[in-house]
């Protein structure tokens, strides 16, 4: 795909709806090079928001990323419509206005009487069905989504979305053009949530759903998530940030597009701070307060206790295997054995990965560790001990990691812990997507590094883990909770099956 494809820099470029995100669009366009005309219904908006766009364009001039005869050619080239007609010449319309499907469905109709019939038509919308926004068109081929993260001029990922009638070539000239703007563009089918608002729901949904479960307050649960899973943010300062109204929309969009699937099901607790009004930064109160002298509530860390001088490595450790040569480098011994996947503590208390299941009915010494992104950068390390783990054992494991540089943080005894039942989710829903041909492996991986930063594509991360142990980890959840939310999906058994048939045939030769 060549940006030869893209629409040529002398063709207009209109964008309907002046808020945050249609500025954002027009200034990317415009300093790509594009004439641009904005429209809105509002008398006035427009020309409001060219004189803002203005305005950003001469601040770029004074940090130095823009030249000023760049931005007085940009200037000229910006234009507010007073009518949908001014828009009759444009090769591309990028419509982001309310998030109403009548009012963007009436929108087009009357578009499609203005413009030519070679004019790309493209809809920002986040939530609703592409599809059905096109439906009524006389032609929807050439009807696509261009979903622009925000601000739109500062992140590089766009959403280009095919719907059911939308044409191949359509959606090729709108990737192509997109990235000759200089965005990362990925393409995807039409399916609720499209990439990234589809396979981030576990990132936030199994935070509320550990809170309800008691196993942490949000500041733990958000430290755990980033210090130990390499997460730039953790869901509750994350979901405070966004809108807890926000969030919980687009959740609650996710969940009835797909007819209420349990993977989807919006949190009660998200819900009741809604209703109070607590929606976060924007209100002084979410799940943390934002006023003024208000303090943030500290995660959990444990205090001090001291290394063991030796532990028992049984097996190989899987992805926590680089912990052997960690606790080696900080003067612990290490003993090996042949079979087992897990450490022995010198009181024989055993640390195993959390592998989905609970330690309530399994040895008094058992303790369960977190899955870390990266063991060795990751600062903080979650544990989780069975009822009947005595205080020594729990002291000898917190000292163990401790002597590693991680702080320790004790949760509840829940299925899966905090970061790995967190990323199965993700992975499981990536893979689903794949499966089903919404986009490509390495499109749902990019999608997710770009779009949310998260510290590895989920594909990726599958890989890095296994597929036998994300597919027997979710499978173990299920059995804990037999609602269909954790039941893998089969593009995830498949890939486990596979895995160890391979391993089998390396093994027999």
């Amino acid at each position: 795909m060549t940006d030869n494809q893209a629409i040529e820099r002398s063709r207009t470029v209109a964008v309907v709806g002046t808020g945050t995100m249609g500025q954002g669009i027009a200034q990317v366009a415009l300093v790509a090079g594009h004439p641009v005309r904005l429209y809105d219904a509002a008398p006035g908006r427009a020309q409001q928001a060219a004189a803002t766009i203005t305005g950003r364009l001469d601040r770029l001039v004074e940090k130095g990323r823009l030249a000023a005869e760049e931005r007085d050619a940009a200037a000229a080239r910006l234009h507010a419509a007073d009518s949908l007609d001014a828009l009759a010449d444009a090769a591309l319309v990028v419509e982001a206005i309310a998030e109403q499907l009548t009012a963007k469905r009436e929108l087009f109709a009357d578009l499609e009487k203005i413009v030519t019939d070679d004019c790309l038509l493209a809809t920002n919308t986040s939530s609703l069905s592409v599809t059905a926004i096109a439906g009524a068109l006389r032609l929807p081929g050439r009807f696509v989504g261009l979903h622009f993260f925000n601000p739109a001029p500062l992140l590089p990922l766009v959403e280009v979305v095919s719907g059911f009638a939308t044409d191949e070539t359509a959606a090729t000239r709108a990737y192509a053009t997109a990235k000759a703007w200089g965005k990362t563009p990925v393409r995807c089918a039409d399916t609720p949530g499209f990439l990234v608002n589809r396979i981030a729901r576990p990132f936030y949904a199994e935070a509320l759903r550990l809170y309800e479960e008691r196993a942490a307050d949000p500041a733990t649960i958000d430290a755990v998530l980033r210090e130990c899973g390499g997460f730039a943010m953790g869901p509750f300062e994350l979901t405070d940030l966004i809108g807890q109204d926000v969030n919980e929309a687009v959740t609650r969009s996710v969940w009835e597009a797909f007819h209420q699937d349990p993977k989807f099901t919006p949190s009660l607790a998200q819900r009741r701070l809604v209703e109070s009004g607590r929606l976060g930064r924007k209100t002084g109160q979410g799940w943390y307060a934002y006023t003024e002298g208000a303090e943030r509530p500290r995660p959990r860390t444990e205090e001090p206790a001291p290394a063991p001088e030796a532990v028992t490595v049984h097996g190989h450790l899987g992805h926590a295997e680089p912990l052997v040569r960690m606790i080696e480098g900080a003067g612990i011994k290490v003993r090996r054995r042949k079979h087992g996947r897990h450490l022995t503590l010198p009181g024989g208390g055993e640390l195993r990965l959390a592998d989905g299941d609970v330690l309530c009915g399994g040895r008094g010494g058992d303790i369960y560790f977190d899955l870390a992104h990266d063991y060795t950068t990751a600062t903080r390390i979650a544990l989780a001990t069975a009822p009947a783990t005595s205080s020594d054992t729990l002291r000898e494991a917190i000292g163990l990691f401790q002597a590693l540089g991680k702080d320790v943080t004790v949760i509840g005894d829940v299925p899966g812990m905090i970061v790995a039942r967190t990323v199965a989710m993700i992975v499981d829903l990536a893979v689903d997507a794949v499966e089903r041909g919404i986009a490509s492996a390495e499109d749902v991986d990019t999608a997710m590094r770009l779009g949310v930063n998260y510290p590895a594509g989920p594909l990726e991360w599958g890989a890095l883990l296994g597929y036998t142990y994300v597919s027997e980890f979710l499978a173990q959840m299920h059995v804990l909770h037999p609602t269909g939310r954790y039941a893998p999906c089969l593009g995830v058994v498949r890939r486990g099956y596979e895995e160890r048939a391979a391993m089998k045939d390396q093994d027999s030769r």
